[in-house]
């Protein structure tokens, strides 16, 4: 799975490939593949903690801190 991002190329918009998922899959320039679009969708972080249980600090001494 590779995550891209579309692009304006002239009157069009494109898809650049990431040129280490390129060399991993052993595929160039001519190559034919097939691509399952699948789109994102963006996540608004406001509020995205509500509902969570309180954050509590743990002194020091008494386990992990994160």
């Amino acid at each position: 799975m590779v995550e891209a991002e579309l692009k304006k190329w002239g009157n069009s918009i494109g898809v650049i490939l990431p040129a280490e998922k390129l060399k991993e899959l052993k595929l160039g320039e001519g190559d034919k593949i097939d691509i399952a679009i699948v789109k994102k969708k963006k996540i608004d972080g406001f509020g995205l903690c509500k509902g969570a249980k309180p954050f509590k600090e743990e002194k020091e001494g008494h386990g992990r801190f994160w």
